[in-house]
Protein backbone atom coordinates (compact mmCIF):
# COMPACT_ATOMS: atom_id res chain seq x y z
CA UNK A 1 0.00 0.00 0.00
CA UNK A 2 3.06 2.59 0.66
CA UNK A 3 3.67 1.92 -2.74
CA UNK A 4 0.81 2.27 -4.25
CA UNK A 5 0.39 5.76 -2.60
CA UNK A 6 4.07 6.57 -3.63
CA UNK A 7 5.25 7.08 0.20
CA UNK A 8 7.27 5.16 3.01
CA UNK A 9 5.56 3.01 5.49
CA UNK A 10 6.27 5.10 8.31
CA UNK A 11 3.89 8.02 6.24
CA UNK A 12 1.53 5.42 6.17
CA UNK A 13 1.11 4.47 9.22
CA UNK A 14 1.33 8.21 10.47
CA UNK A 15 -2.17 8.50 8.62
CA UNK A 16 -3.47 5.73 9.90
CA UNK A 17 -2.72 6.32 13.29
CA UNK A 18 -3.54 9.92 13.13
CA UNK A 19 0.21 10.75 14.10
CA UNK A 20 2.71 11.27 16.12
CA UNK A 21 3.87 13.45 13.02
CA UNK A 22 1.53 15.47 10.86
CA UNK A 23 1.66 14.53 7.38
CA UNK A 24 0.74 17.03 4.74
CA UNK A 25 -3.15 17.34 3.26
CA UNK A 26 -2.14 16.01 -0.27
CA UNK A 27 -0.13 12.98 0.85
CA UNK A 28 -2.71 12.11 3.31
CA UNK A 29 -5.61 11.85 0.42
CA UNK A 30 -2.61 9.87 -1.34
CA UNK A 31 -2.68 7.18 1.28
CA UNK A 32 -6.30 6.96 2.02
CA UNK A 33 -7.32 6.95 -1.71
CA UNK A 34 -4.88 3.78 -1.50
CA UNK A 35 -5.84 2.14 1.62
CA UNK A 36 -9.62 2.08 -0.12
CA UNK A 37 -8.13 0.82 -3.65
CA UNK A 38 -6.09 -1.65 -2.17
CA UNK A 39 -8.78 -3.01 0.35
CA UNK A 40 -6.23 -2.46 3.11
CA UNK A 41 -7.45 -3.25 6.73
CA UNK A 42 -5.54 -2.61 9.90
CA UNK A 43 -4.46 -5.84 11.82
CA UNK A 44 -5.39 -5.14 15.26
CA UNK A 45 -3.88 -7.68 16.82
CA UNK A 46 -0.38 -6.30 15.66
CA UNK A 47 -1.43 -2.73 16.42
CA UNK A 48 -2.33 -4.07 20.42
CA UNK A 49 0.97 -5.24 20.64
CA UNK A 50 2.94 -2.80 19.24
CA UNK A 51 0.76 -0.53 21.38
CA UNK A 52 0.12 -2.33 24.58
CA UNK A 53 -3.57 -1.68 24.28
CA UNK A 54 -6.07 -3.77 22.98
CA UNK A 55 -9.26 -1.29 22.98
CA UNK A 56 -11.30 -4.33 24.38
CA UNK A 57 -12.84 -4.44 27.70
CA UNK A 58 -14.21 -7.66 29.30
CA UNK A 59 -17.96 -7.25 30.48
CA UNK A 60 -19.17 -10.10 33.05
CA UNK A 61 -23.20 -9.97 33.84
CA UNK A 62 -24.93 -12.93 35.88
CA UNK A 63 -27.90 -13.14 33.65
CA UNK A 64 -28.22 -11.55 29.92
CA UNK A 65 -31.52 -12.92 29.82
CA UNK A 66 -32.56 -10.74 32.39
CA UNK A 67 -33.89 -7.41 30.65
CA UNK A 68 -32.34 -5.33 33.05
CA UNK A 69 -28.73 -6.55 32.29
CA UNK A 70 -29.63 -6.61 28.51
CA UNK A 71 -30.51 -2.73 28.47
CA UNK A 72 -27.51 -2.59 30.72
CA UNK A 73 -24.83 -4.04 28.22
CA UNK A 74 -26.86 -2.11 25.10
CA UNK A 75 -25.58 1.22 27.56
CA UNK A 76 -22.62 0.25 28.10
CA UNK A 77 -21.83 -0.87 24.57
CA UNK A 78 -22.86 2.70 23.00
CA UNK A 79 -21.39 4.36 25.67
CA UNK A 80 -17.65 2.22 25.15
CA UNK A 81 -18.47 2.60 21.05
CA UNK A 82 -17.93 6.45 21.43
CA UNK A 83 -14.54 5.97 23.01
CA UNK A 84 -13.31 3.50 20.21
CA UNK A 85 -13.67 0.29 22.45
CA UNK A 86 -15.76 -2.61 21.97
CA UNK A 87 -16.89 -5.27 24.68
CA UNK A 88 -16.01 -8.95 24.84
CA UNK A 89 -19.68 -10.38 27.03
CA UNK A 90 -19.82 -13.19 29.65
CA UNK A 91 -22.78 -14.95 31.31
CA UNK A 92 -21.91 -16.19 34.40
CA UNK A 93 -25.32 -17.98 34.96
CA UNK A 94 -24.99 -16.87 38.18
CA UNK A 95 -22.54 -18.92 39.35
CA UNK A 96 -19.32 -17.97 41.06
CA UNK A 97 -17.12 -20.45 39.70
CA UNK A 98 -17.97 -19.60 36.00
CA UNK A 99 -17.51 -16.15 37.12
CA UNK A 100 -14.03 -16.83 37.96
CA UNK A 101 -13.39 -18.04 34.69
CA UNK A 102 -14.89 -15.43 32.52
CA UNK A 103 -12.74 -12.98 34.64
CA UNK A 104 -9.53 -15.35 33.86
CA UNK A 105 -10.37 -15.60 30.59
CA UNK A 106 -10.64 -12.31 29.98
CA UNK A 107 -7.53 -11.33 31.77
CA UNK A 108 -5.65 -13.88 29.40
CA UNK A 109 -7.11 -12.14 26.34
CA UNK A 110 -5.70 -8.87 27.25
CA UNK A 111 -8.32 -6.82 27.64
CA UNK A 112 -7.87 -3.01 28.98
CA UNK A 113 -9.86 -3.24 31.75
CA UNK A 114 -12.95 -5.48 33.45
CA UNK A 115 -16.97 -3.87 33.86
CA UNK A 116 -18.58 -6.51 36.53
CA UNK A 117 -21.97 -7.32 38.17
CA UNK A 118 -21.24 -10.29 40.72
CA UNK A 119 -23.72 -12.96 41.71
CA UNK A 120 -22.90 -12.47 45.54
CA UNK A 121 -21.00 -10.75 47.65
CA UNK A 122 -18.04 -12.67 47.30
CA UNK A 123 -15.73 -11.12 44.06
CA UNK A 124 -12.65 -12.56 43.71
CA UNK A 125 -10.52 -9.95 41.68
CA UNK A 126 -7.06 -11.40 42.14
CA UNK A 127 -6.64 -12.27 38.46
CA UNK A 128 -7.26 -8.43 37.25
CA UNK A 129 -4.98 -7.34 40.20
CA UNK A 130 -1.88 -8.93 38.96
CA UNK A 131 -2.29 -7.94 35.74
CA UNK A 132 -2.70 -4.68 36.62
CA UNK A 133 -6.39 -4.34 34.66
CA UNK A 134 -8.66 -1.49 35.80
CA UNK A 135 -12.08 -2.92 37.06
CA UNK A 136 -15.13 -1.50 37.64
CA UNK A 137 -18.08 -3.38 39.55
CA UNK A 138 -21.77 -2.46 38.99
CA UNK A 139 -24.91 -2.25 41.22
CA UNK A 140 -22.99 -2.11 44.37
CA UNK A 141 -20.35 -0.35 46.54
CA UNK A 142 -17.25 -2.57 47.63
CA UNK A 143 -15.41 0.22 49.15
CA UNK A 144 -12.34 -1.12 47.78
CA UNK A 145 -9.83 1.46 46.85
CA UNK A 146 -8.34 -0.20 43.51
CA UNK A 147 -11.72 -1.00 42.40
CA UNK A 148 -14.48 1.16 40.91
CA UNK A 149 -17.85 1.33 41.87
CA UNK A 150 -21.15 2.65 39.97
CA UNK A 151 -24.25 2.26 41.17
CA UNK A 152 -27.23 4.10 43.03
CA UNK A 153 -28.21 4.32 46.16
CA UNK A 154 -30.01 1.16 46.80
CA UNK A 155 -31.65 2.34 50.61
CA UNK A 156 -32.61 6.08 49.00
CA UNK A 157 -34.37 4.09 45.92
CA UNK A 158 -36.52 1.58 48.10
CA UNK A 159 -37.01 4.45 50.27
CA UNK A 160 -38.72 6.53 47.84
CA UNK A 161 -40.63 3.63 46.04
CA UNK A 162 -41.95 2.97 49.77
CA UNK A 163 -42.82 6.14 50.31
CA UNK A 164 -44.97 6.55 47.19
CA UNK A 165 -46.68 3.48 48.57
CA UNK A 166 -47.44 5.84 51.32
CA UNK A 167 -48.34 8.85 49.37
CA UNK A 168 -51.28 6.32 48.00
CA UNK A 169 -52.77 5.69 51.65
CA UNK A 170 -51.10 2.23 52.25
CA UNK A 171 -50.05 0.92 55.48
CA UNK A 172 -49.46 -2.33 55.63
CA UNK A 173 -46.89 -2.16 53.10
CA UNK A 174 -44.70 -5.74 52.48
CA UNK A 175 -41.95 -6.25 51.03
CA UNK A 176 -40.45 -8.84 48.32
CA UNK A 177 -36.43 -8.30 48.11
CA UNK A 178 -33.58 -10.80 46.70
CA UNK A 179 -31.60 -13.32 48.78
CA UNK A 180 -30.22 -12.40 52.60
CA UNK A 181 -26.98 -12.45 51.90
CA UNK A 182 -26.63 -10.43 48.60
CA UNK A 183 -25.86 -6.68 49.87
CA UNK A 184 -28.42 -4.77 47.13
CA UNK A 185 -31.36 -7.08 48.21
CA UNK A 186 -30.13 -6.20 51.79
CA UNK A 187 -29.74 -2.51 51.35
CA UNK A 188 -33.38 -2.08 49.70
CA UNK A 189 -35.12 -3.83 52.84
CA UNK A 190 -33.30 -1.47 54.99
CA UNK A 191 -34.92 1.11 52.34
CA UNK A 192 -38.08 -0.18 52.91
CA UNK A 193 -37.90 -0.28 57.23
CA UNK A 194 -36.48 3.42 57.01
CA UNK A 195 -39.65 4.75 55.21
CA UNK A 196 -41.65 2.87 57.60
CA UNK A 197 -40.37 3.72 60.52
CA UNK A 198 -39.86 7.64 59.27
CA UNK A 199 -43.97 7.59 58.96
CA UNK A 200 -44.28 6.11 62.15
CA UNK A 201 -45.57 2.55 61.40
CA UNK A 202 -43.75 -0.78 62.47
CA UNK A 203 -42.56 -2.51 59.25
CA UNK A 204 -44.30 -6.23 59.20
CA UNK A 205 -41.00 -8.42 58.90
CA UNK A 206 -44.23 -10.89 58.76
CA UNK A 207 -45.08 -9.50 54.95
CA UNK A 208 -41.14 -9.96 54.00
CA UNK A 209 -40.56 -12.31 51.62
CA UNK A 210 -36.92 -13.47 49.99
CA UNK A 211 -36.75 -14.63 47.17
CA UNK A 212 -34.28 -14.42 43.42
CA UNK A 213 -34.02 -11.53 41.65
CA UNK A 214 -36.30 -13.31 38.88
CA UNK A 215 -39.72 -13.74 38.05
CA UNK A 216 -40.29 -17.46 38.90
CA UNK A 217 -38.94 -16.31 42.75
CA UNK A 218 -40.99 -13.10 42.31
CA UNK A 219 -43.99 -15.58 41.54
CA UNK A 220 -43.42 -17.95 44.30
CA UNK A 221 -42.98 -14.74 46.93
CA UNK A 222 -46.03 -13.21 45.94
CA UNK A 223 -48.18 -16.55 46.43
CA UNK A 224 -46.93 -16.63 49.70
CA UNK A 225 -47.49 -13.05 50.21
CA UNK A 226 -50.48 -12.32 49.20
CA UNK A 227 -51.92 -16.29 50.79
CA UNK A 228 -51.54 -14.81 54.52
CA UNK A 229 -55.03 -14.34 56.74
CA UNK A 230 -54.23 -10.60 56.33
CA UNK A 231 -52.66 -9.77 53.28
CA UNK A 232 -50.86 -6.30 52.43
CA UNK A 233 -52.75 -3.51 51.06
CA UNK A 234 -49.31 -2.40 49.13
CA UNK A 235 -45.87 -4.42 48.01
CA UNK A 236 -42.45 -2.68 47.79
CA UNK A 237 -40.59 -5.51 44.82
CA UNK A 238 -37.09 -5.21 45.26
CA UNK A 239 -36.66 -5.98 40.88
CA UNK A 240 -38.87 -5.31 38.14
CA UNK A 241 -38.74 -9.05 37.51
CA UNK A 242 -39.59 -10.40 40.93
CA UNK A 243 -42.72 -8.02 40.48
CA UNK A 244 -43.82 -9.34 37.07
CA UNK A 245 -43.79 -12.66 38.95
CA UNK A 246 -45.57 -11.08 42.07
CA UNK A 247 -48.50 -9.72 39.36
CA UNK A 248 -48.73 -12.95 37.86
CA UNK A 249 -49.35 -14.86 41.47
CA UNK A 250 -52.02 -11.90 41.73
CA UNK A 251 -53.87 -12.89 39.58
CA UNK A 252 -54.02 -16.09 39.75
CA UNK A 253 -55.22 -15.39 43.79
CA UNK A 254 -57.79 -12.93 42.24
CA UNK A 255 -56.32 -9.87 44.02
CA UNK A 256 -57.01 -6.69 41.97
CA UNK A 257 -53.94 -4.60 41.31
CA UNK A 258 -53.68 -2.04 42.62
CA UNK A 259 -57.34 -1.91 43.69
CA UNK A 260 -56.81 -4.17 46.39
CA UNK A 261 -52.50 -4.10 46.57
CA UNK A 262 -50.44 -1.57 44.99
CA UNK A 263 -47.24 -2.46 43.73
CA UNK A 264 -43.83 -0.18 42.85
CA UNK A 265 -40.08 -1.99 41.93
CA UNK A 266 -37.01 -0.83 41.59
CA UNK A 267 -34.91 -1.38 38.50
CA UNK A 268 -37.50 -0.66 35.64
CA UNK A 269 -36.85 -1.14 32.43
CA UNK A 270 -38.94 -0.78 29.09
CA UNK A 271 -41.07 -3.96 29.33
CA UNK A 272 -42.23 -2.00 33.04
CA UNK A 273 -44.56 -0.49 29.97
CA UNK A 274 -45.94 -3.58 28.42
CA UNK A 275 -46.73 -5.50 31.91
CA UNK A 276 -50.60 -5.44 32.63
CA UNK A 277 -51.47 -3.48 34.67
CA UNK A 278 -47.80 -1.38 34.14
CA UNK A 279 -45.82 -1.30 36.29
CA UNK A 280 -44.39 1.72 38.40
CA UNK A 281 -40.67 1.70 39.38
CA UNK A 282 -37.76 3.36 40.14
CA UNK A 283 -35.41 3.44 37.25
CA UNK A 284 -31.98 3.47 36.68
CA UNK A 285 -30.68 5.79 34.54
CA UNK A 286 -28.84 3.72 32.15
CA UNK A 287 -27.01 6.42 30.22
CA UNK A 288 -25.21 7.84 33.64
CA UNK A 289 -23.89 3.99 34.70
CA UNK A 290 -22.63 3.18 31.33
CA UNK A 291 -20.85 6.86 31.09
CA UNK A 292 -19.60 6.63 34.72
CA UNK A 293 -18.64 3.44 34.49
CA UNK A 294 -16.31 3.73 30.78
CA UNK A 295 -14.83 6.83 32.17
CA UNK A 296 -13.67 5.14 36.13
CA UNK A 297 -11.80 2.57 33.33
CA UNK A 298 -10.30 5.04 31.47
CA UNK A 299 -8.87 6.94 34.39
CA UNK A 300 -8.13 4.02 36.78
CA UNK A 301 -6.00 6.61 38.97
CA UNK A 302 -8.94 8.84 39.72
CA UNK A 303 -8.86 10.34 43.30
CA UNK A 304 -12.35 9.31 43.48
CA UNK A 305 -13.33 5.55 42.57
CA UNK A 306 -16.93 5.43 43.69
CA UNK A 307 -19.75 6.94 41.23
CA UNK A 308 -23.20 7.05 42.98
CA UNK A 309 -25.46 7.63 39.74
CA UNK A 310 -29.43 8.87 39.85
CA UNK A 311 -32.43 7.34 39.68
CA UNK A 312 -36.37 8.27 38.88
CA UNK A 313 -39.66 7.14 39.64
CA UNK A 314 -41.89 6.50 36.88
CA UNK A 315 -45.34 6.07 38.21
CA UNK A 316 -47.97 3.76 36.34
CA UNK A 317 -50.81 2.20 36.95
CA UNK A 318 -49.61 -0.62 38.95
CA UNK A 319 -49.76 2.08 42.24
CA UNK A 320 -52.80 3.40 41.38
CA UNK A 321 -51.10 6.70 39.31
CA UNK A 322 -52.59 7.35 36.05
CA UNK A 323 -51.20 5.75 33.55
CA UNK A 324 -48.26 8.33 31.78
CA UNK A 325 -49.59 10.19 28.34
CA UNK A 326 -47.46 8.82 25.65
CA UNK A 327 -48.13 11.10 22.25
CA UNK A 328 -46.65 7.73 20.26
CA UNK A 329 -49.30 5.37 21.13
CA UNK A 330 -52.26 7.41 21.09
CA UNK A 331 -54.77 6.82 17.96
CA UNK A 332 -54.32 9.36 14.99
CA UNK A 333 -57.18 10.77 13.34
Amino acid sequence: MARAAGVSTAVVSYVLNDGPRPVAAETRRRVLDAVEATGYRPDGIARALASGATHTLGLVLPDIANPFFAALAHALEDEASRHGLVFFLGDSAEQRARQHELIESFVGRRVDGLVIVGVDEELDLSPARRAGLPVVVLDRILGEPDVGAVGIDNRAAAALATEHLLHHGRRRIGLVTGPEDLPTAAARADGWREALTAAGLAPAEDLTRHSRFDRHGGYRAGRSLLGVKTPPDAVFVASEQQAFGLLRAAHEAGVSIPDDVAVVAVDGTEAAEYSVPSLTTVTQRFDELAARAIELIQHPAAESRTAVCNFDLVPRRSCGCPEPRDPEREPTS
